[in-house]
């Protein structure tokens, strides 16, 4: 009698209301291209709903509105580069107002956010045993060998491909201005042993003050790992920590909405400064060679590296990231990318104890783009002088640009002032042909930072896969009630 009450219970109980799951609701929020709803029932039954491709047009924010917006800014500048002898200055830098305040709202949030992160990270890993050496190791690794790589491929398609296309032009090209001069003056007093000697002086600061108040976020990132180390669990501080993290958080969703809009305004102004009837045959041979040496290594050194520890499609892993480095290609810089970047790591599955730690260590010093980047111009400085480098001279310039790459600062065009130190270490005379590099070097800027902020978020996926570390008990719920409460 009572199995039978039982089950008539049973039968009319109410069905549950779906409730979206966590995954759901960072992918709301963060503007992912995975156009699948998932809603989850009370009872454990699943059902996918599947959206047209074209709705996530309509979510501010969302990939295929920074496509479009992109798509439309090279247009549209191309369009009128090609038609008018000569844009206005003010009309470019009119224009690329609401750019430049979207990028300096997203630079804001970068001090905080490495701060914030790394706290909570470190202190996540204290509760996992032997984990935070484990992180450390791995993350370390794949930066440092995948630099290399980065480096060494380049240097020899440069020696055995790119050099041989480029030629020695005349010298009135080589002819430096009065203004190149001075400017070459104040970069070739940078020596190697100083290059050095900064590195490591940056991750220890002399004023933990002047370091957050002059962006030094190296210093300020090893800071936060003591911090987040020392800091009492339950503690007044990490409480203040968690209040902090949840106001970045509001601010950098407002801000990924208006993605679309400062991306567009980042791009068009800068197309304009582009001359298409200047770029000869150098400085064609040198753009290309930098973009197809970053494809090499973007489609199939990252690609390989993943399958073989993830065993899964690298190239659709890549897509589906695609806020992260369409943002790093507009933006030119990969720590004003770091915020949509670890949201973009969280759509993906990688648990906040990784991602907080392995994605701001991955803005400062893994520079995959930079490295593979240095060989080309020294080269290209080279050959346009009609000097032709030595064995010998490569390998000078893959040992200081693999240490060039990890002191380069994540801002645009950081690479220049080393670019003068490595060309004087192999006897590079600088000429006028330093200024077509500095002109250009706006332009291949981006497709370094899209290098490098795919590599920081491939580096999170293969750590997690190789560590097994997840975040604590507990860690995910607490997630879930901070969204609800945003929510309400």
């Amino acid at each position: 009698m009572s199995k039978a009450l039982d089950e008539k219970q049973i039968s009319d109980a109410p069905v549950p209301e779906p409730v979206l799951t966590a995954e759901k609701l960072l992918d709301s929020k963060s503007s992912d291209i995975d156009l699948r709803q998932e809603t989850t029932y009370h009872d454990g039954d699943v059902e996918k709903v599947k959206k047209p491709w074209w709705n996530s047009i309509k979510e501010p924010g969302s990939a295929l509105q920074i496509v479009v917006a992109a798509a439309l800014a090279i247009a549209i500048g191309v369009a009128v580069t090609a038609s008018v002898d000569d844009v206005p200055e003010a009309c470019s830098v009119i224009l690329a107002i609401p750019g430049t305040l979207w990028l300096r709202a997203l630079k804001a949030v970068v001090l905080p956010l490495i701060v914030t992160a790394m706290i909570l990270a470190v202190q996540s890993l204290k509760d996992i045993s032997r984990g935070g050496a484990t992180l450390a190791r791995y993350t370390i690794g794949y930066y440092i060998c995948t630099t290399l790589i980065a480096i060494v491929h380049s240097t020899i398609l440069t020696s055995l491909v790119w050099a041989k296309l480029m030629v020695t032009v005349s010298s009135e090209s080589q002819a430096l201005s009065a203004e190149d001069q001075e400017m070459v003056a104040e970069r070739e007093d940078v020596a190697i042993h100083d290059v050095v000697v900064q590195m490591f002086e940056s991750l220890i600061p002399s004023n933990v003050v002047n370091a957050l108040a002059t962006d030094s976020l190296l210093a300020v990132l090893v800071t936060s790992v003591v911090v987040g180390y020392l800091v009492q669990p339950n503690g007044s501080i990490l409480r203040a920590v968690k209040e902090i993290e949840k106001i970045i958080t509001i601010i950098i969703t407002f801000l990924i909405k208006l993605a679309p809009i400062g991306v567009f305004f980042l791009i068009l102004p800068n197309l304009f400064r582009l001359d298409l009837a200047e770029i000869g045959v150098n400085l064609g041979i040198l753009i290309g060679a930098s973009i197809s040496n970053m494809a090499i290594h973007l489609f199939i050194v990252f690609p390989a590296i993943f399958f073989l520890v993830t065993r899964t499609n690298p190239y659709l892993y890549w897509f589906k990231n695609s806020p992260s480095w369409i943002t790093a290609w507009g933006t030119a810089s990969s720590a004003a990318t770091m915020p949509v970047t670890l949201k973009v790591a969280k759509a993906r599955g990688i648990p906040d104890t990784i991602s907080k730690f392995s994605i701001p260590l991955g803005t400062l010093i893994n520079m995959d783009g930079t490295a593979i980047y240095f060989p080309i111009v020294v080269t290209f400085l080279a050959e346009t002088q009609g000097i032709t480098l030595s064995a010998a001279d490569y390998v000078i310039i893959v040992l200081l640009s693999t240490l060039a790459s990890i002191g380069t600062t994540p801002i645009p065009s950081s690479s220049l002032v080393l670019t003068v130190m490595i060309a004087g270490s192999v006897n590079i005379p600088i000429t006028g042909m330093y200024a077509v590099v500095v002109a250009i070097d706006w332009f291949l800027d981006r497709f370094r930072t899209m290098v490098n902020v795919s590599s920081d978020l491939y580096g999170a996926k293969i750590v997690h896969k190789i560590t097994g570390i997840e975040d604590p008990e507990g860690y995910v719920a607490e997630e879930e009630v901070r969204r609800g409460e945003e929510r309400v």
